[in-house]
């Protein structure tokens, strides 16, 4: 994980969000202390405490003095919004853009998208889900 040339204390916290995200870190429970992630990284606290920080500020931590830090309520709905719009920005709107460029309509792409998708029926791609 710690190896993509970006800031160390920006993978660390995508690291703690992944685990919101999927999971394995429930709301309301403990997350790794600064010390745990920095010795399982075999990274400087400091840098840890920075990437920890950085959630704190974003909400998606709270500290309970004394106790250490907990995964805030509505952190994981707080992280799939901006990673959904993420998403958006980077993926969708240059396949809508692109999309405009060879005339094709949303029923164009949805085609495409249930091809690809394996679906190949309306019925199978429902709101929310590709199954």
């Amino acid at each position: 994980m710690i190896d993509d040339g970006r800031a160390l204390f920006l993978q660390i916290a995508e690291s703690v969000e992944d685990q919101i995200v999927d999971g394995s870190l429930p709301e309301e429970s403990r997350a790794p202390s600064t010390n745990e992630l920095a010795a399982f990284h075999r990274i400087n606290p400091a840098t840890a405490a920075k990437g920890i920080s950085m959630l704190v500020d974003k909400g998606v931590l709270y500290k309970q003095r004394g106790i250490g830090m907990f995964v805030a309520p509505g952190a994981r709905a707080q992280l799939l919004g901006e990673r959904r719009t993420a998403f958006a920005d980077r993926f969708v709107d240059p396949l809508l853009a692109e999309a405009r460029t060879l005339g094709l309509g949303a029923d164009d792409l949805a085609d495409l998208i249930r091809e690809r998708a394996g679906i190949g029926s309306a019925a199978g791609l429902t709101e929310g889900t590709l199954r």
